[in-house]
């Protein structure tokens, strides 16, 4: 999608910003710095056979641990999810912050080993809050953050354990699949 976006000038259907010489200049040196890291040196090194099975792989288990983040973040019990459809304004009812509040948890705060594995996306809720912040900061801030959800009786979703979000995500996704089944037999039966 990055040549489509630079050479469109568009994302999706919006108008990009405009680029200066400095951005097409960072934008082709990282394709290129990619593509000779990722694939011609590692190729050269080990052939292109186990280059391409590395390569595999290391897409596989970046998108998993991707995809895990992004499940033990939004699709656990207590989290909120959008029930009604949005209008042509495409305004959510609630404030955005509070949105993030109440549609985004935490997992495993405690845990360092798991936070550098994530590279601080188990803090998922300051992620969402405070985008441009460096995740190092994440810890402090979430102190912060939740001494004021406490003060204004807001919700702080958080699992303690990597083991408690898995759980609870399994319990909603079991839940999603139970529902999903009765909502098929009901316009079967009518």
């Amino acid at each position: 999608m990055d040549f489509t976006k630079y050479f469109t000038r568009k994302i999706y259907t919006t108008d990009a910003w405009k680029m200066t010489a400095k951005n097409h200049v960072i934008f082709w040196a990282t394709k290129i710095l990619y593509f000779t890291f990722y694939i011609i040196i590692p190729a050269m090194i080990w052939g292109w056979g186990a280059w391409a099975i590395g390569f595999l792989v290391l897409h596989v288990v970046m998108g998993l641990t991707l995809s895990l983040v992004f499940q033990l973040a939004h699709v656990v019990e207590n989290t909120e999810f959008e029930s009604v459809p949005l209008d042509e304004t495409k305004h959510i009812e609630t404030a955005w912050a509070e949105h993030q509040l109440r549609t985004t948890a935490n997992f495993a705060m405690d845990s360092k080993v798991i936070s550098w594995f994530v590279g601080g996306l188990n803090y998922q809720i300051e992620h969402h809050l405070f985008p441009r912040i460096s995740h190092v900061h994440y810890p402090a801030i979430s102190k912060i953050v939740q001494e004021k959800c406490a003060e204004f009786h807001f919700p702080y979703h958080n699992n303690p354990t990597l083991a408690k979000a898995l759980a609870s995500h399994f319990r909603v996704m079991k839940y999603l699949g139970q529902k999903s089944a009765a909502m098929q037999l009901q316009a079967k039966a009518a």
